[in-house]
């Protein structure tokens, strides 16, 4: 055969095998029937609340869902496109979200990676067959109504590093393995109605949420060292704060509030590099720490906020927590006179929230010729002292109308402190 011959039958080859419908689902691979299947199911099970146009776009006689169904993300596995991101629902502030139940179906996805139900009205219980998902990464089901328990397969998720369930109205007590599972970082459960202690936890977390929940009990004797989030506020928890907080060297927020803890305030936890400690309405006790200059070697700094307001502490106002933006040590039984470091931070604008209401102060010192920032809150009120007006225009309305504390009661709390 001559040259030109054998390359016309050449290109004439190629041509046919590139143009063939093989190649051509090579080169456009389709949705698998058994994920297309299942979005149908999914779909059935839930529908748009009125506004809602999340699903106008799931269209199945469109050739590609991948790439015109909203919430949907693909890839190829096996020459096949699979789902491996899907979420439900957009999240914006203008869309009115889903509502219905979360189908079983859901577990045939089998390369899901990631399943988001955004903020709605779905309701129902979480389905147990998610278990079977072997690959996922995220769960985030938050701010609907899904109630029942959580899913004790669960557990078996080594690959997630996401669990969010917050805001809606599961029961009963955190699966004990839950808290074992090796990659998991991020666990929040907050806002629900779950009860039982609260379970040690054996992974390495970072971000852990379970507050206004039903919680009773201790504090675990231990947690992650790896934690820089952690709060468990309006519970039911009580008794002392462990030693176990003072190893959590990574925490950047702790709030422990709204519960029943009692006994004193770890010294450990007065670290600027904690810069969001919110301790208010416990029953905690004794003092704060003496600030000791040689051990200080940082500052607290801007958007930094202490609460240890509506709890019994005593004695005098201790000069560790001078420079956080927002210090409220209102409604305790702290005695003397403000230090002045706390007087030159709010002239400085450093702090500007200071609440010093409902205690048993005798005393602070203010600059008459200078005035504080308009942007600083200082509250005097219902002390043993008259306050200056600069100290009671800023108070809330919770401070009352009291100026003065009785006189009898300043004679009782009021003796002899050496200065924090």
């Amino acid at each position: 055969m001559d040259q030109p011959r054998f390359s016309s039958l050449l290109f004439f080859i190629l041509f046919t095998l590139l143009t063939s419908p093989l190649s051509l689902q090579q080169q456009h691979p389709k949705l698998s029937n058994a994920d297309l299947n299942a979005l149908k199911t999914i779909k059935a099970s839930l529908t748009g609340i009125p506004g809602s146009t999340f699903f106008s776009t799931w269209d199945f006689t469109a050739p590609n869902p991948c790439s015109s169904f909203s919430g949907l993300t693909c890839s190829i596995i096996s020459s096949s496109l699979r789902v491996t991101a899907l979420s439900l629902g957009t999240g914006f502030s203008d869309s009115p979200g889903l509502a219905g139940t979360l189908s079983p179906s859901l577990s045939q996805l089998t390369e899901l990676t990631q399943l988001l139900l955004f903020p709605g009205l779905v309701t129902g219980l979480i389905p147990t067959q998610l278990a079977k998902l072997t690959n996922l990464r995220v769960i985030s089901l938050t701010n609907n109504r899904l109630n029942g328990p959580i899913p004790t397969s669960l557990s078996t998720l080594t690959n997630l590093h996401t669990l969010d369930l917050s805001y809606n109205q599961l029961s009963g007590s955190i699966p004990p393995r839950l808290t074992e599972l090796p990659r998991l970082k991020v666990l929040i459960l907050a806002s629900n109605s779950l009860t039982g202690e609260l379970p040690s936890v054996s992974t390495q977390l970072l971000h852990l949420d379970l507050k206004r929940n039903r919680f009773n009990g201790k504090l675990p004797p231990s947690m992650p060292l790896s934690l820089r989030y952690l709060s468990v506020s309006e519970n039911n928890l009580w008794g002392p704060l462990n030693n176990g907080l003072e190893s959590l060297s990574e925490l950047v927020y702790l709030d422990l509030s709204m519960n029943q803890f009692s006994g004193p305030i770890p010294a450990s936890l007065f670290n600027p590099t904690l810069s969001s400690l919110l301790l208010q309405r416990n029953n905690l006790s004794g003092g704060v720490p003496h600030y000791d200059p040689t051990k200080s070697t940082s500052s607290y700094g801007e958007g930094s906020i202490v609460d240890l307001s509506h709890n019994m502490l005593t004695g005098e106002i201790s000069r560790v927590l001078v420079g956080v933006e927002s210090l409220f040590l209102n409604n305790n039984r702290l005695i003397g006179i403000v230090p002045e470091e706390y007087t030159k931070s709010l002239y400085l604008g450093n702090t500007k929230t200071l609440y010093l209401q409902h205690n048993y102060l005798t005393g602070i010192r203010l600059e008459t010729r200078v005035r504080l920032p308009d942007t600083t809150s200082l509250c005097l009120s219902y002390n043993c002292m008259v306050p200056p007006a600069v100290g009671l225009t800023a108070c809330p309305s919770s401070a009352g109308s009291q100026i003065l504390r009785p006189a009898w009661q300043c004679s009782v709390f009021n003796h002899g402190s050496s200065r924090g």
